[in-house]
């Protein structure tokens, strides 16, 4: 549902501006949550969930272009830093609060006590979106009515193909038939076939600029967003440590990229550079953690590797967010968020997905020691973070191969 959010949401902003899209995105969060709380069967609750997720995709797109029309050029990197710190506290606090709410009180309360914050949040910013305007028609350069439409077809197309193969995969594999597996291949190739029409003209051809900028996103979110579904699991079953010593390391990746987030607001006009030091210190702490994650490392070492894997996201990922509204023109910044939004999503499912695939692949219960198993998913994320490197090397308009060759030496 966040995949239509995102898609619909793009569409909206450009045509009418980012008021319209935030507060629809805003009361379809807050309906979702009292839904998923008053919810007396699953399929309610699924149905709650859902209903939030495509508020939370109109939301994050207008957040973008507010972003892009409140603040001038050169204060957008310090508004991104200090969003990807905002993710920070949330992250720490929110676990450990909704299970302890849910162990001592009810876990419906978790869901109620959200929506007071959304609309606390929502209340303290609109006074300033407000000042932003409605627009009364579509700006100029969007694209004509007949284009929007083909363009929220394909992103139904997308979430329809997505849900399809989540829900016949899991199907299948519960035993409920062989043949949903063909359904589950069927949404697959829906939503690929469905998403370059969503994204930058050119990005099937690795185009210099925006679609560079997009396809770097969508990597180091594979990349990352796979490792780190897999360390926790790693310690704890091949380690033997107990949970909550095991989270630290993901505490480690937050902290680390939050310091990130914060430096890369001084990058200045030089910022093409980070879209190739973030991915590639990505890489290089990817493949340190094959042997990083052997017995002989004290946890400390594995911590601090994954605290630099997470500065390398916080300088690259707030980048791409600014990238996108500088190349883009005003008219456009909706559409592009959208698309920048959908390599996220897309990413870490993606990411997430195949680093599970490679270890059911590999993994043998009850055989040896499981690290060339993780040793194996460390080096493929690796590879998906080196191609960001070579994307995020052309996510700069201009041509010229001597300043390319020059960056390179600088970095």
């Amino acid at each position: 549902a966040s995949l239509l959010g995102s898609v619909l949401g793009g569409l909206w902003c450009d045509l009418r501006g980012p008021r319209p899209a935030a507060a629809a995105g805003v009361g379809l969060t807050v309906a979702g949550l009292v839904l998923s709380g008053l919810a007396g069967h699953f399929w309610v609750f699924t149905a709650g969930r859902a209903v939030t997720g495509l508020g939370g995709g109109f939301v994050i797109v207008a957040v973008y272009v507010v972003i892009g029309q409140a603040y001038p050029q050169k204060l957008q990197p310090v508004v991104f830093g200090w969003m990807a710190a905002a993710w920070v506290v949330p992250s720490l606090v929110g676990p450990l609060a909704a299970g302890l709410v849910a162990q001592y009180l009810s876990w419906r309360l978790v869901f109620y006590g959200v929506a007071p914050l959304v609309l606390a949040a929502t209340l303290a910013v609109w006074p300033g979106i407000r000042r932003l305007g409605v627009r009364q028609g579509p700006a100029p350069g969007t694209e004509p009515a007949p284009g929007g439409r083909r363009r929220a077809l394909r992103g139904l197309a997308l979430s329809g193909g997505v849900l399809l193969a989540q829900w016949a995969a899991y199907g299948a594999a519960a035993g409920a038939g062989a043949s949903l597996y063909v359904l589950a291949a069927a949404g697959a190739v829906l939503a690929l076939a469905a998403l370059p029409g969503l994204m930058p003209a050119g990005i099937l051809r690795l185009r210099r600029g925006l679609p560079s900028v997009v396809l770097t996103r969508a990597a180091i979110n594979v990349a990352f967003f796979g490792a780190e579904a897999f360390i926790p699991l790693m310690l704890v079953a091949s380690h033997g440590m107990e949970p909550a010593t095991a989270g630290l390391t993901l505490t480690a990746g937050a902290l680390g990229w939050s310091i990130g987030s914060f430096l890369q607001a001084k990058a200045g006009r030089r910022r093409h550079r980070l879209l190739v030091l973030g991915p590639g210190l990505l890489a290089a702490c990817l493949a340190l953690l094959v042997p990083a994650s052997g017995p002989q490392v004290p946890f400390w070492g594995l911590a601090a590797v994954w605290a630099l894997a997470g500065l390398a996201m916080g300088l690259a990922l707030s980048t791409t967010s600014v990238l996108i509204l500088k190349l883009s023109a005003p008219a456009e910044q909706g559409r592009n968020s959208s698309s920048l939004q959908l390599a996220d999503q897309l990413g870490g499912v993606v990411g997430t997905a195949g680093a599970g695939g490679l270890f059911r692949l590999l993994h043998h219960p009850g055989g040896a020691a499981d690290s060339g198993v993780y040793a194996a998913i460390w080096l493929v994320l690796a590879a998906f973070a080196a191609a960001g490197l070579y994307t995020g090397l052309r996510s700069s308009p201009r041509r010229p191969e001597a300043a390319t060759k020059e960056e390179i030496r600088s970095v």
